[in-house]
């Protein structure tokens, strides 16, 4: 039972910071969030999503009984709104999504499935997800959003040191002496670390080099700004480590004692001069050397980047050229240092970590390596695919190739997430089955023929982890609506039906009656979460992985004594530009991103008293082609591009540079993703969304 009037701590269910909250709840409703001043990692301090967009827990169009379609298994199915669905049983709505599973399951193999777990989900949801994806359905056809923001950061430190999280903590920002932020607005998109960065700029006198095209507020506070062209990342950073280099500037001793391939590396920087740089990416010369001697003279350097870094055709370069970087200054595995992809979602960190991945289990252990594969078949009871799974956009191919049969999609909404929308639409209107588990309907859930009503962060426990690797818990506050039940309760009662109806016994375990039991079976699995448990998390908040026994005290920042590959690997790099360029036809770059208001593809934050604020898209373009179209501020635009158009109104500002326009991805009504460029990163599977080539034109 929960009291009528009590306060709850948690963590906040927007981005990764992972701020810590106290739900103030009167008779089931949060009426007031606070922030702890004595919690890390926020320290009283959160922003407008975490202080007062929290009220989509108690908006009226809450998922609140299981839903089935009315034209259930017609295909080609069309989007229907609640109208299109009736209301169902959870033994009704369970069995039949059972039966339809089993079915692709028996005539087609566990491979015509593809699995969607959820960024916003707990660790415990995806670890169970996972394994019943893996241990029931027998695929490993399992991907998350992670795969549309940081797979370039998965796939580039991977190659370089062998770790993709962030390396160090937040805790460490407000300390720091020379750091770099690019492809990320800090402020809007993870606004309690911003704060932190101000702080260490202002009262303790450190220096930022800001390289983002567009002018963020954190231009405003930096010593030195790069602004670059869109897509020309590697020729600006290669430039800087060629000053680098060539000026001596490099850890000889770091280089030696933890690197390899520096003198291949050196030699391939010949042609990156900072004067070619500038006739690539019109960044001058002069601030290309005056950064690179700021970075590698510091005393502890940092670099910190977001999806301007890795939603390109060749994101995994982009992360590549900083980590080659860092490990020419030797600015990794120390306090205030180190490379650090600053994550969206408030668990896309978790749900990498909890096995949401198609090649590996929990704990980045790889389901193609017989020795590990060897440990989960016994510790789940059942034989296990060997063959690495399909990711999100190879999902997509299969399905429309007649090699995916039906989707499993738990709290991600692909309908507005995904590159060139009008194709990804065309795929799932093809589509056999459709289960959807969330707690709103979506663009996503439109296409289902059954909807799983789930509850919201509020509504049950579990972790979360957060950018940093520290993992905290979320905590029940209020009851769930009508129905509703917890993803990993949905998850288990449909394994168990489904290995009813494939004619299995019951093995792989399916019978937990509460998170911690979820996690201490992953933990068990998992070398990194072994010294983590719920006590544990009850006596100090949060812990940082790695955490290999009780007594270890977690990792604020990695790599103190190695890294995971042996040695720091340089990798020597070409420059491409990006797969679509402006032309006459269509002459302007298309970049999108975020909005401080609002969130990812808007399902919650649209849902809040934010929506008020922030209640439409604009398009953002510069004064002098807004006045060469003839258009103003407040007018609308036609904006289109060879996959599809739009209609948005016009902002008119200097933030964005003259032939570049941005469009703030939250919107179904104008989806910038009707527009962004389906080509991938070849080692990443990453859609460009951050260049693409569109026209605008004033709307008559």
């Amino acid at each position: 039972m929960i009291p009528a009037d009590t306060i709850v701590r948690t963590t906040c269910p927007y981005c990764g910071v992972g701020c810590q909250l106290d739900l103030h709840v009167h008779q089931g409703v949060i009426f007031r969030v606070a922030a702890p001043f004595d919690a890390p990692p926020n320290y009283g301090r959160l922003c407008v999503k975490g202080r007062f967009g929290l009220d989509f827990v108690h908006h009226p169009s809450r998922l609140t009984v299981p839903l089935i379609r009315k034209e259930f298994g017609k295909v080609p199915r069309r989007p229907v709104g609640l109208d299109g669905f009736r209301e169902a049983t959870w033994d009704e709505a369970l069995d039949l999504a059972a039966e339809k599973l089993a079915a692709i399951v028996r005539e087609h193999g566990g491979d015509a499935l593809g699995t969607f777990c959820s960024a916003k989900a707990t660790n415990e949801d995806n670890y169970l997800f996972q394994k019943f994806v893996r241990a029931v359905l027998g695929t490993n056809n399992v991907d998350h959003c992670a795969r549309l923001c940081h797979a370039s950061s998965v796939a580039g430190l991977s190659r370089t040191i062998g770790s993709a999280a962030m390396s160090n903590s937040i805790a460490e920002i407000p300390h720091l002496d020379v750091f770099i932020v690019t492809g990320s607005n800090t402020t809007e998109t993870h606004p309690v670390i911003s704060t932190f960065m101000r702080q260490a700029i202002v009262h303790n006198g450190a220096r930022l080099i800001v390289v983002d095209p567009r002018a963020t507020e954190m231009t405003q506070f930096a010593t030195l700004w790069l602004r670059q062209k869109p897509g020309t990342d590697v020729a600006v950073f290669s430039a800087m480590a060629h000053v680098i280099v060539k000026e001596g500037l490099y850890n000889e001793a770091f280089i030696r004692e933890r690197t390899a391939d520096f003198e291949a590396y050196a030699a391939s920087l010949d042609p990156f001069t900072p004067e070619w740089a500038e006739e690539v990416s019109g960044v001058p010369a002069d601030d290309i050397r005056t950064a690179a001697r700021m970075y590698a003279s510091a005393k502890a350097g940092a670099i910190y980047w977001g999806m301007g870094i890795t939603q390109h055709s060749h994101g995994t370069d982009n992360v590549i050229a900083l980590s080659n970087l860092a490990l020419l200054t030797g600015h990794i595995g120390r306090p205030h240092t180190g490379l650090n992809p600053l994550r969206g979602q408030n668990n896309v960190q978790g749900c990498s970590d909890s096995g949401g991945l198609p090649n590996v289990f929990p704990g980045y252990q790889r389901v193609d390596d017989p020795a590990i594969r060897a440990k989960f078949e016994r510790a789940w009871g059942v034989r296990l695919n060997p063959e690495v799974g399909l990711t999100t956009m190879e999902m997509v191919e299969a399905a429309e190739r007649g090699e995916i049969r039906g989707y499993y999609i738990m709290g991600e909404n692909p309908m507005m997430s995904e590159p060139n929308l009008r194709h990804a639409r065309h795929v799932m209107e093809q589509m056999e089955f459709v289960l959807v588990q969330d707690i709103f309907l979506n663009e996503t859930g439109a296409y289902a023929d059954i909807i799983l009503p789930a509850t919201s962060f509020a509504e049950k426990d579990g972790t979360f982890t957060n950018t940093d690797r520290r993992v905290q818990r979320i905590r029940k506050a209020v009851p769930p609506p009508g129905q509703a039940r917890a993803d990993w309760d949905i998850i288990q009662e449909l394994a168990r039906r489904v290995e009813e109806k494939l004619g299995r016994a019951t093995s792989a375990g399916f019978d937990f009656q509460h998170p911690a039991e979820i996690w201490a079976e992953m933990a068990a699995l998992t070398p990194a979460f072994q010294g983590i448990s719920y006590e544990r998390l009850e006596r100090e908040g949060g812990v940082h992985w790695p955490c290999p026994s009780p007594d270890h005290p977690g990792t604020p920042y990695l790599f103190a004594d190695g890294f995971p590959k042996g040695r720091g690997r340089f990798i020597s790099l070409q420059f491409l530009p990006p797969a679509e360029w402006p032309d006459e036809n269509y002459p302007f770059i298309l970049s999108t991103g975020r909005v401080l208001y609002h969130w990812h593809g808007g399902t919650l934050s649209r849902r809040s008293r934010l929506e008020d604020i922030y209640p439409e898209p604009t398009v953002e373009i510069h004064p002098d082609d807004a006045e060469r179209l003839g258009i103003r501020s407040g007018d609308y635009v036609r904006v289109r591009s060879r996959r599809g158009e739009i209609k948005v109104r016009v902002h008119v500002s200097t933030r964005s540079p003259r032939g570049t326009v941005f469009i703030p991805f939250h919107f179904a009504e104008a989806a910038a993703n009707e527009l962004t460029n389906d080509v991938l990163d070849p080692h990443a599977k990453i859609p460009e969304y951050k260049v693409c080539a569109v026209a605008v034109e004033k709307w008559e």
